[in-house]
Parts: structure tokens; C-alpha cells; sequence
């Protein structure tokens, strides 16, 4: 008789889109951000919260010691601002977008959304999964690090 896997069962209670960050190896820079800023709390709350989420690579791309600079506690309130430009309040599924969109961010400024060629793209960055659903919201990859202006 073959041996049964145990197959460990999900917690169905908590998929917020802080634990879709923290369950991607591809954002382990955002999760230690949004760790630093204090936002775990806020992001795991009730939203919906759409959440632009930033690759490890989106991070790294930036200036050599952008990312260590801005987990300093000193710089906490640039952090928040910089990771709060990447959350739009409200469930926003993919199909709900449309070109030349202008959606505003937590932080009170504003990105626009650019459709060509089935390519979805937010102030410059590019979508590269969509649609990541949770229990309070929505998360899409992006491929750059927004930055507020």
C-alpha cells in the first residue's frame, strides 16, 4: 500500500492581501516595508484594498541603498507614503480597468492606467499577474516601485 501525504489544510480564516505578500517569495522587500511602516495592521483590516504590489526585483531595480534607507526608522513616514501610493481603496479586479483611468491612492495622489495591446499598466508599471484575490481585497504584481511625487 502506497503511503498516504498528509496534505496540511489552509487556514480559510485570514487571506487578507497582506498574507497574498507574505506567501510570495517575490515579495519579501514589500512585506519587510510594510512591516517597517506599520501598515500590517492597517492592510489586514477590513478594506477592500486594492494593493499594486512591487516584486522583490521592482525594489531592487531602484538606487543602491534606496530600499536599507528607507527601512530606517526615521524615515518611516517616506515609507508609508511610498507604500501607500501603491494601495487603491475598493476591490478593483483587472476588468474593472480601463485606459486612461485615473484612480486615487491612499496617500491622496493619483495614478493613471494605461491598456495597449492587453497590457495593463499603472503610473508606468506594468501589471504582471493580476486578479490575486483575498479576503479583504485585491493584488496585482507590478514590475517598477512607484514613487509619489
Amino acid at each position: 500500500m502506497a503511503p498516504v501525504e498528509e496534505v496540511a489544510e489552509e487556514p480559510v480564516a485570514s487571506n487578507t492581501v497582506v498574507d497574498i505578500a507574505i506567501g510570495s517569495p517575490d515579495h519579501t522587500t514589500l512585506v519587510a516595508a510594510v512591516k517597517a511602516a506599520e501598515l500590517v495592521e492597517t492592510l489586514s483590516g477590513d478594506g477592500p484594498f486594492t494593493v499594486f504590489a512591487p516584486t522583490n526585483a521592482a525594489f531592487e531595480a531602484l538606487p543602491a541603498g534606496t530600499v536599507e534607507d528607507l527601512l530606517k526608522p526615521e524615515n518611516k513616514e517616506k515609507l508609508t507614503g511610498i507604500l501607500t501610493y501603491h494601495v487603491v481603496a475598493g476591490n478593483v479586479l483587472s476588468g474593472d480597468l480601463s485606459d486612461g483611468q485615473v484612480v486615487t491612492t491612499l496617500n491622496g495622489q493619483e495614478l493613471t492606467v494605461s491598456i495597449a495591446d492587453g497590457k495593463v499598466s499603472i503610473g508606468g508599471a506594468t501589471v504582471v499577474a493580476a486578479d490575486l484575490e483575498g479576503t479583504n481585497g485585491v493584488v496585482h504584481v507590478i514590475d517598477t516601485v512607484l514613487l509619489p511625487q
